[in-house]
């Protein structure tokens, strides 16, 4: 695809910001946007305008965007509740489409978007950002390289003190409220486990087997509420279903490990707690630190937090992906610290050179179903579900180390 015009729906916060400071900042042509929120769609067209290019239709409903001639790729920021819906409807009318990242409401919404692929064909790619992170990719570039041996359990966390925007979800006009009110599992798995994903090979050589999650009681947003929102009738009465902590255990045929740790109603600083065990050493994220099984590191034992904390760095100039070097020299753009415009160039760029996308809807249709699969098991006391094979065998496929270097 030569000639890329760009549906965008969605315009909230972050597809607002996604919208001005990725897609047209890197000179996509933008042909259309689209928000059940009218003064959203109009502040869209308004950015689109600003980046001097001609005003955009405006629409409220994402089916109008899909019918249009003028559109031949969608990008979907909106709700968690409707990218599966949508992403169908755009792969069906031959759209290529990428959907912006959260968990599957049901295990047949992965199915779903997974044959909807393989009857069309249509380019679609899973928006998680945190694949194309520096750190994420550094650490992928020295795990294909062998410096942590064989690799034995991953762990990973959205660990996000999000209260006030679930509590002022009315107000703002955001989903999580909803959510956390009727739901509860590891709503939001996609940003800690797509890079564990890519380094433990899944659906490229290894894939997830069994699941089990348990969740705590629900407290935080209660207690939130009762301090900063008293006046909130509704919200003093609510009881909530999603649980403060949500921890996931998943294995693997290989016989590797992850757990998952949702925490987002506590208070708490932020971190996705990426960190990667092997025979010969381990990464972690919380110390941005890398631990080796040799004299000098085993002389930090003990104080390791005092005296190493912080030393991922010194193993920037030999283990750098050759992606971000690249970004590097040539300057880092974009929010989340370069991670989206790189997500979003390597879309795009996909499109145009009709190359396989690094984040695919076998990717996808895993790591969504987590949710799905998490909601099972926590109703359950934690039993241990089987996860869905969505490659229907093809993950015994090698690994493709061009595909794996592309991000």
């Amino acid at each position: 695809m030569k000639d890329i015009k760009v549906g965008f729906i969605g315009l909230g916060g972050r597809g607002q910001g996604l919208l001005e400071q990725v897609v047209l900042a890197q000179g996509e042509q933008v042909a259309a946007v689209c928000d059940v929120y009218e003064d959203r769609a109009q502040k869209g067209a308004e950015l689109v305008e600003k980046a001097g290019q001609a005003r955009p239709a405006v629409f409220l409903n994402y089916r109008d965007v899909i019918k249009s001639e003028s559109v031949n790729t969608v990008i979907v920021a909106t709700a968690w509740e409707s990218h599966v819906e949508i992403a169908l409807a755009a792969m069906y009318a031959g759209k290529a489409v990428a959907i912006e990242v959260g968990g599957a409401y049901e295990l047949k919404d992965c199915y779903n978007l997974v044959e909807a692929y393989e009857k069309t064909g249509t380019p679609f790619m899973l928006l998680e950002n945190c694949c194309f992170g520096r750190r994420e990719m550094m650490v992928l570039n020295m795990v294909r390289q062998g410096l942590f041996g064989e690799i034995v359990h991953c762990a990973g966390g959205y660990l996000h003190d999000i209260r006030h925007e679930i509590a002022y979800g009315k107000e703002i006009r955001h989903y999580r409220l909803r959510n956390y009110i009727s739901r509860n599992c590891e709503n939001y798995p996609t940003h800690e486990l797509g890079p564990i994903a890519k380094v433990l090979d899944i659906n490229h050589g290894n894939r997830m087997l069994t699941l089990s999650s348990t969740a705590s009681k629900a407290a935080g947003l209660r207690d939130y509420i009762r301090a900063n929102k008293s006046d909130d009738e509704r919200l003093m009465n609510q009881t909530f279903a999603q649980g403060d902590v949500v921890t996931t255990v998943i294995k693997c045929a290989r016989g590797e490990t992850i757990t998952l740790t949702l925490d987002t109603t506590l208070p708490r600083y932020y971190s996705r707690n990426f960190t990667v065990w092997g025979t010969k050493g381990m990464y972690e994220e919380a110390t941005d630190s890398v631990y080796l099984d040799r004299e000098e590191d085993a002389a930090h034992h003990f104080d390791w937090l005092a005296s190493c904390a912080g030393n991922a760095k010194d193993y920037e100039a030999q283990y750098e992906h050759p992606v971000w070097r690249k970004y590097i020299e040539e300057g880092v753009k974009g929010g989340h610290d370069g991670m989206d415009w790189l997500e979003f160039e390597t879309f795009f760029r996909c499109l145009r050179e009709d190359t396989p996308m690094p984040v695919d809807v076998y990717d996808a249709a895993s790591w969504m179903a987590v949710t799905a699969l998490s909601e099972m098991s926590v109703a359950k006391g934690g039993a241990v579900v089987d996860f869905p094979d969505f490659t229907d065998g093809k993950w015994h496929m090698a690994v493709d180390e061009n595909e794996q270097e592309r991000i």
